[in-house]
């Protein structure tokens, strides 16, 4: 059986500079699609424990890195949107070391220790995770999936295109595929 690592697709951008100062959007869906944080009630997401618990870490973010600002956020039932302002070029992040057969081809070592947004997203879901595990008394249960969708935010009419999706999307709950209404994935306690 071929190693998961080999089998996932990248989702960056190729040739990006992703230690630069920039502002990303994205996008973060829980593990099945589980309805987690909270609920929709009337067009207003309605956050329950664990929805307190990933509103705290993602603003808490910034305490952790010097360099980001969160912007506009939304936690949904079964997914997260948020803006992500990395506010000056970032020099070498350490961590542990990397394998070389786990890198992209297109990435060297050193370019893959500047990307701060992985960084930032990694240290969002370890925490949410640990924090809302410890509340459900089950450790080490998956409350993210691995991946997560990133957008570039290029110009100001994209950032405001993006702040009215972020603000509206509670009201368009009814019609999102993620929706279990709509045949997304149920969470079963």
């Amino acid at each position: 059986m071929k190693n998961d690592r080999q089998n996932r697709r990248s989702i960056r951008l190729q040739g990006y500079d992703y230690s630069q100062a920039g502002a990303y959007f994205v996008t973060i869906c829980t593990q099945d699609h589980v309805c987690l944080p909270g609920d929709i009630v009337e067009g207003e997401m309605i956050l329950n424990d664990p929805g307190r618990i990933v509103n705290q870490v993602w603003i808490d973010m910034p305490c952790h890195y010097d360099n980001i600002e969160i912007g506009n956020f939304i936690i949904m039932p079964n997914h997260f949107h948020g803006i992500v302002h990395i506010t000056a070029p970032v020099g070498a992040i350490h961590e542990l070391p990397v394998q070389i057969h786990e890198l992209p081809l297109q990435m060297t070592k050193e370019q893959r220790r500047k990307m701060i947004l992985p960084r930032i997203i990694g240290r969002f879901k370890m925490q949410s995770s640990k924090k809302i595990n410890q509340i459900r008394q089950i450790p080490g249960q998956k409350c993210w999936q691995r991946n997560y969708y990133e957008h570039i935010i290029r110009n100001d009419a994209d950032y405001q295109r993006i702040n009215e999706y972020i603000k509206n999307n509670p009201l368009k709950w009814a019609l999102d595929v993620l929706n279990p209404a709509n045949g997304a994935n149920k969470w079963k306690k």
